[in-house]
């Protein structure tokens, strides 16, 4: 067997720009399933991408045992109850970030996982990324000497009608887009060889009238002096396609800026800044997703460790629930 039957457990927009086009350049995946929560809708997702099956419920498409491994693109509060529900019908899980509304959940669905003898990874498809390599590469190799300081940026449109909107759903900046700010920071921080539990966390937030966080700032420090801060928010304007991002990482020997956007494929590029002049990094990134499910298909397969581990998403989860905590959530 060289190829995984996947099913995809809702009709989501990530699914449809980001997954089903990696799916479709994976060379281990075979785009097998879709369930929605209409047979309506899941037919015209199989009829549009090709799917083998469609199901009008998410249950079908769990009890269909073609199916080896599912990914999940749902909003965020039903994460545990249907992760944990794809494990005990014996699927390998990809989930969508963030795959916990916090660190119980996290330690929950990778505690059934354990039991179930299935992989679980949560999607965070930018890990995957060349470009990500790279960086720890970099600042592995002590051209910019030892990190004292990260800063990164996520800041996106505000959606008139969405649920990243909507508390009861788990809306907001944080869960949103600040889940890859804080594991950028840990990424950084662990290609240093530090560990990943900060001893001081800070955040702050403007709030909408639905409870959810619109624009959110954060201070994280670790153990060592390293520090790091963060700007997420969505508050660029209305259904819009604008969109900023940023890194930033200080060394005692240099720098390393990027502009490069979360995701982004394509020629990328970042500048290290030293003593003796500028470098410029040029990296070649193909599809994220792609890379993302491939991954998981050789976890399957072949038994690879999945790239993002247990141990690093419990990790992220908890520093989300502090800062969480901070700001008033």
């Amino acid at each position: 067997m060289d190829k995984v039957k996947w099913g995809i457990l809702g009709t989501a927009n990530v699914a449809r720009w980001g997954m089903i086009p990696g799916m479709k350049k994976a060379n281990n995946c075979e785009l097998y399933a879709i369930a929605g929560r209409s047979a309506e809708k899941a037919k015209a997702f199989q009829e549009q991408y090709g799917f083998v099956k469609s199901y009008g419920s998410y249950e079908e498409l769990l009890q269909d045992e073609e199916v080896q491994a599912v990914y999940i693109p749902l909003p965020n509060d039903i994460h545990l109850k249907w992760v944990k529900a794809a494990l005990k019908a014996g699927k390998h899980v990809l989930c969508e970030k963030p795959m916990a509304m916090n660190a119980a959940e996290s330690r929950e669905m990778y505690q059934t996982a354990k039991e179930c003898g299935k992989f679980l990874m949560e999607a965070y498809a930018y890990l995957h990324s060349p470009y990500v390599e790279s960086l720890k590469e970099t600042v592995k190799s002590g051209i910019i000497g030892d990190i004292n300081y990260i800063d990164t940026a996520f800041i996106t449109q505000g959606y008139k009608e969405d649920f990243r909107l909507h508390k009861e759903f788990g809306g907001g900046a944080m869960y949103d887009l600040g889940c890859y700010c804080t594991t950028m920071i840990l990424t950084m921080v662990e290609a240093m060889g530090k560990g990943l539990e900060p001893d001081l966390v800070l955040a702050n937030a403007e709030f909408t009238p639905l409870g959810v966080d619109f624009l959110t700032a954060g201070l994280i420090r670790f153990p060592g002096g390293i520090r790091a801060s963060f700007n997420v928010g969505m508050n660029l304007g209305e259904n819009s396609n604008s969109r900023y991002d940023r890194l930033f990482i200080h060394g005692t020997k240099g720098s390393i800026r990027s502009d490069v956007e979360y995701n982004q494929e394509g020629n990328v590029s970042y500048k290290i800044f030293t003593q003796d002049g500028v470098i410029e990094k040029s990296v070649f990134v193909p599809h994220n997703y792609c890379m993302e499910v491939e991954q998981l298909g050789r976890c399957i397969l072949n038994g690879e460790t999945p790239h993002i581990t247990p141990e690093f998403s419990i990790k992220n989860a908890e520093l989300i629930d502090k800062l969480l905590k901070e700001m008033g959530y």
